[in-house]
């Protein structure tokens, strides 16, 4: 490419490391060109999967201050620009690569932070975000009933002792 073509790639690279949230990297290597469109429909929503030379990624990434992150882009990778969650992008591409061997996830950065292959295991091992949204409102609900039973509790105590105070009236009256 000339230089201008590069500088817009590498500009536009940089302005999609500054966008998303977390950018994941796979070794596509051997995939057709039917199990990449296929890759990249389930993504559709979550990520885009970008197929970019490696130096011109680097020096995006070194641009948008990810020096640790360029190291990684050695060999034939594509990057995943996470716009939507990271965790189903993260599922998606494990699932993807459970049917299909020859995709392999080597890592990712996400919030300013370099993850390796494992830590992107962990993320799409984490549910929803919908489901632990769900689980914290059930504990909050959880400890308002437990709260709302202790502020009642000690006006029904009262109001039994004085029921018993009375009965105990009438039967030695």
């Amino acid at each position: 490419m000339a230089r201008p073509d590069k500088e817009a790639a590498v500009a536009e690279l940089a302005g999609k490391f500054h966008d998303c949230g977390a950018v994941l990297l796979t070794e596509y290597r051997g995939l057709t060109v039917a199990e990449l469109r296929e890759l990249r429909r389930s993504l559709a929503g979550h990520a885009e999967y970008t197929v970019v030379k490696n130096t011109l990624a680097a020096i995006a990434a070194r641009e948008a201050g990810l020096e640790a992150f360029a190291d990684d882009l050695k060999g034939p990778t594509a990057l995943t620009f996470v716009t939507g969650e990271p965790v189903e992008a993260a599922k998606a591409l494990r699932d993807f690569a459970k049917d299909n061997a020859k995709l392999v996830v080597k890592g990712g950065v996400m919030d300013g932070n370099v993850l390796d292959s494992a830590e992107v295991e962990k993320l799409a091992s984490l549910e929803s975000r919908e489901v632990l949204l769900a689980k914290a409102a059930g504990a909050i609900k959880a400890s308002l009933s437990k709260a709302a039973y202790l502020f009642v509790a000690p006006a029904s105590k009262a109001v039994r002792t004085v029921d018993a105070l009375r009965e105990k009236q009438e039967t030695a009256a």
